[in-house]
């Protein structure tokens, strides 16, 4: 994931600044093995999930997927409120908004030296099918699918504000697991990308929980969900899409 680019709804955003002053801890850096190769047990596990996503298309998972693949809009931290019992978003918890936006980079662009190595194509690039985001067809054409940095960025979320809210770990954990396989209910990645991207997500954040400005800035996130009273709304919807297999 380039810093300038994003596989999301809307028009292309600049990344802003990570915590981490060195660059990102790499999938690359011994972290991820060479993606499937073509005939392995793992490529036929790859286009079994494939399938599996193919036959959500117009399902409630297939509209949260295409939810989920927006990370620069105002509403793209706020798919981790029902998991976390409260709205977040840059107007009712600015601090935790600002937190996991700021985090991001950290996150996405870890998987960025690998993608470029194997630039693997995408699920939609051999099945021929749409994703849910047709407008970035193009980008993702030139982006290699592996490992995923939407996997990456959502389930470093997951764990981050695992550590702030702890009461609700299990939830979150799982909506930054669901939020990575979102991509590949979306047709833009393999289910090798999408795991693989929670391992780079894993390296990074234990990275940033040294970083001393992550370190406050949880505890003022800590601090601001304690006082917060939004409760988060269509949490009945998420929990119908989610009911779908995630892999």
């Amino acid at each position: 994931m380039a810093r300038s680019d994003s596989p999301g709804t809307a028009a292309p955003n600049r990344m802003a600044a990570g915590y981490l002053a060195e660059p990102a801890l790499s999938a690359d850096a011994g972290l991820s093995p060479s993606p499937p190769v073509a005939g392995s047990a793992a490529d036929a596990r790859d286009t079994e999930g494939m399938q599996a996503a193919l036959a959500l298309r117009g399902t409630p998972r297939w509209a949260q997927a295409t939810a989920d693949a927006e990370l620069f809009g105002p509403h793209a931290t706020s798919g981790f409120s029902c998991a976390a019992g409260v709205e977040i978003g840059p107007q009712t918890t600015p601090k935790t908004d600002a937190l996991m936006r700021k985090s991001m980079a950290d996150l996405g662009l870890s998987t960025s030296a690998i993608k470029r190595r194997y630039q693997r194509p995408r699920p939609f690039m051999v099945n021929g099918q749409p994703t849910c985001t047709p407008d970035w067809e193009p980008l993702l054409r030139r982006d290699g699918s592996y490992p995923s940095g939407h996997s990456a960025i959502g389930f470093g979320w997951g764990l981050i504000l695992a550590e702030v809210i702890p009461d609700r770990a299990a939830a979150l954990v799982a909506r930054g697991r669901a939020f990575g396989d979102s991509r590949r209910i979306c047709n833009v990645h393999w289910l090798s990308d999408v795991e693989e991207g929670r391992i780079a997500a894993a390296a990074n954040v234990a990275r940033l929980n040294a970083d001393p400005v992550f370190r406050k800035d949880m505890d003022r996130a800590r601090k601001e969900l304690k006082k917060v009273r939004a409760e988060p709304r269509d949490c009945a919807s998420e929990a119908g899409a989610a009911s779908a297999t995630d892999r």
